[in-house]
């Protein structure tokens, strides 16, 4: 097995690329990238909001350090005297490619959406018969628009909303 340092740097980037995979193929670790995407948060702030045992999500968290998708910002004094470190979302999630990655966003989404009220969700649902050039050309276009609502700035007035587009093909009209 190779050891870091005698692994090249082709090497290198391919783990690097199955640890930021693994890191991602989690729907609670993209639910804490979520939570700290406009506020950074800290250990017990995340484990608080999930409802979860802070040991357990403090292995996320650091799962999502190691692979640079959080980021901690400058430690602080809790409540108790205790440091505390808050951590951001570094935004780098978005343009990662990850392997199979669809069964965990639609588990992410459904997870993020349990429990809200009807009009807290706005779902489209439309069946379209194109061939793939055009299929391509649908998806090149609702890719472009998100992209370019991505790399806007967050609005300090504004409310945190999620978008899900999935596009699958549908086997019952066949």
């Amino acid at each position: 097995m190779a050891t870091l340092a005698t692994m090249t740097e082709h090497e290198r980037e391919d783990s690097d690329l199955v640890a930021k995979g693994r890191a991602l193929s989690s729907p609670l670790r993209l639910r804490i990238l979520r939570l700290c995407l406009h506020h950074a948060r800290t250990n017990k702030e995340i484990a608080g909001l999930l409802g979860i045992n802070p040991a357990s999500s403090l292995h996320h968290v650091r799962t999502l350090v190691r692979t640079g998708f959080l980021v901690p910002q400058e430690g602080r004094k809790g409540k108790r005297g205790a440091k505390e470190v808050p951590y951001i979302a570094s935004r780098t999630s978005w343009s990662t490619p990850v392997d199979d990655i669809s069964p965990v966003l639609i588990e992410t989404f459904v997870q993020e959406t349990r429990g809200l009220a009807p009009e807290d969700i706005d779902v489209w649902r439309l069946g379209v018969k194109f061939n793939a050039a055009r299929q391509q050309e649908m998806m090149g276009k609702l890719r472009a628009v998100v992209e370019e609502y991505m790399r806007l700035p967050a609005d300090d007035d504004g409310e945190a909303t999620s978008l899900l587009i999935a596009h699958h093909r549908d086997p019952s009209a066949d």
